[in-house]
């Protein structure tokens, strides 16, 4: 963090006098007391439990130094509120490295369009990005407040669950460049309507620097949003950034776009994957990093686990696991994907798909619109798992082969899980590809990493 502890209380303005305390540069600030290491700062957050009971651990851990709400028998730093005290001092890091901050939000796809670009731009500048899925309130000045000294590029997600999540962390971060790569359904349940998803996502540009610029879908849905006075370029079919021909296989994927003359490659399926590759090689040529370097790093790309990617079953047959999350539009994505790749000679098409959570008063009516997206000639099996997907699956049992729609029950009263893991473990053969989609409370991490 290279910040002494003066400065430190200084940037959050402590309402005591540090003076007493020795002025020496602080280790990490950590919020968890086990991660605490000699030299550190204890942030003490109140969740579950008041961090402010784990003062004492932090110490014994070898921390120097404590935020506190309170006054304690231990070095500290007071302030009002310490989340708010966290931010502060992120801010005030931020504006202190003059790093150059690339905000990338969405309601799918903006981790591993993170993770594209963060490696791209690795390529050419000293580059760190939010790490796992640290994007809210806390994780974004955390990532902020441990990311590397001689750090030039810092590529951070932006996470929205509520109204004026994407405002605070905008007008924090205060990025050059702002991305937005899609609105769709993503916590329906707290914002009510797409309508209200876009006006929530658009407040990436509220901290936007004087010059910045906003890449961003060409999605009618957002033109209300729009600044007047900044550099705004959109991305999608005839908008000012687009695919130019796209080729999908199994487990990669081959473009070209309009800004550059390679040919790009990806090692993962699912064209929406091109569109956030597109997205990455826009950020890495407006940061002035080779058409040549671009290329690269994306046919050697390292994503963020959990997010698509195919695997092999422990039989040999072929899942293609999708399974940190899920809307009404990644798993259409996905699933048009999964239906558009040739089957193995021999083998079957099963998908497995389970609830997606956070839709609010839509859940029925999303789900069961799902049945569009099922190609009865083009999937042998269908799992269902979970109470909202009821209704999809009564949908999809006209429309199907007898037996081949299977539907597992989550609800108040039971609970499927280990019958459809079952299930599938001996439904599965060689020469089968299996897709498995759902929200992460879901579970069916636990069935890909048994199959």
């Amino acid at each position: 963090m290279n910040l002494t502890l003066h400065e430190v209380a200084d940037a959050v303005k402590a309402q005591n006098d540090v003076s007493k305390y020795e002025n020496r540069v602080l280790g990490n600030i950590e919020f968890d007391s086990r991660l605490i290491k000699p030299g550190d700062i204890f942030l003490p957050l109140k969740g579950a439990r008041d961090g402010h009971d784990f003062i004492p651990t932090a110490f014994e851990n070898g921390a120097v130094v404590t935020f506190s709400e309170q006054d304690v028998a231990f070095p500290h730093i007071l302030v009002e509120n310490t989340e708010q005290a966290f931010q502060d001092l992120a801010r005030y890091y931020l504006a202190k490295t003059a790093v150059d901050v690339i905000a990338i939000t969405g309601s799918n796809g903006k981790t591993t369009t993170k993770d594209m670009t963060a490696q791209i731009l690795a390529t050419t500048y000293k580059t760190y990005k939010t790490q796992g899925n640290y994007n809210n309130e806390i994780g974004l000045p955390y990532t902020v407040l441990h990311m590397p000294d001689d750090t030039e590029k810092l590529v951070l997600e932006m996470g929205q669950d509520h109204m004026g999540d994407i405002h605070l962390l905008s007008t924090l971060a205060k990025p050059k460049l702002a991305v937005i790569t899609l609105i769709g359904e993503s916590h329906l349940e707290f914002f009510g309507t797409r309508e209200k998803i876009a006006e929530g996502k658009m407040q990436i540009i509220d901290g936007l620097v004087h010059g910045g610029e906003l890449i961003a879908p060409a999605d009618k849905i957002i033109n209300a949003y729009l600044p007047e006075n900044q550099k705004i370029t959109r991305f999608g079919a005839d908008a000012d950034i687009h695919l130019t021909a796209l080729y999908e296989h199994k487990d990669h994927l081959s473009f070209t776009v309009n800004f550059l003359d390679e040919d790009l490659t990806i090692p993962v399926p699912g064209k929406f994957n091109a569109t956030n590759a597109m997205i990455a090689a826009y950020v890495g040529t407006l940061e002035g990093v080779s058409p040549q370097h671009i290329k690269k790093a994306l046919a050697s790309l390292n994503l963020t686990k959990n997010r698509v990617e195919w695997l092999k079953a422990s039989n040999g047959a072929d899942v293609l696991s999708d399974v940190y999350n899920a809307n009404p539009t990644a798993m259409r994505l996905i699933l048009e994907t999964f239906q558009t790749i040739a089957r193995n000679p021999e083998g079957r098409k099963i998908a497995v798909l389970a609830d997606m959570k956070e839709l609010g008063d839509q859940t029925a009516q999303l789900h069961a619109e799902m049945i569009t997206a099922l190609n009865p000639e083009k999937l042998d099996l269908l799992y269902l798992y979970g109470e909202n997907m009821l209704s999809l699956a009564q949908l999809a049992q006209e429309i199907f082969p007898p037996e081949t729609v299977k539907y597992f029950r989550k609800d108040d009263e039971k609970d499927e899980h280990d019958i459809l893991s079952q299930d599938l473990l001996n439904e599965l053969k060689l020469a089968d590809q299996v897709l498995l989609k759902g929200s992460n409370s879901m579970r069916l991490a636990e069935i890909v990493n048994q199959l």
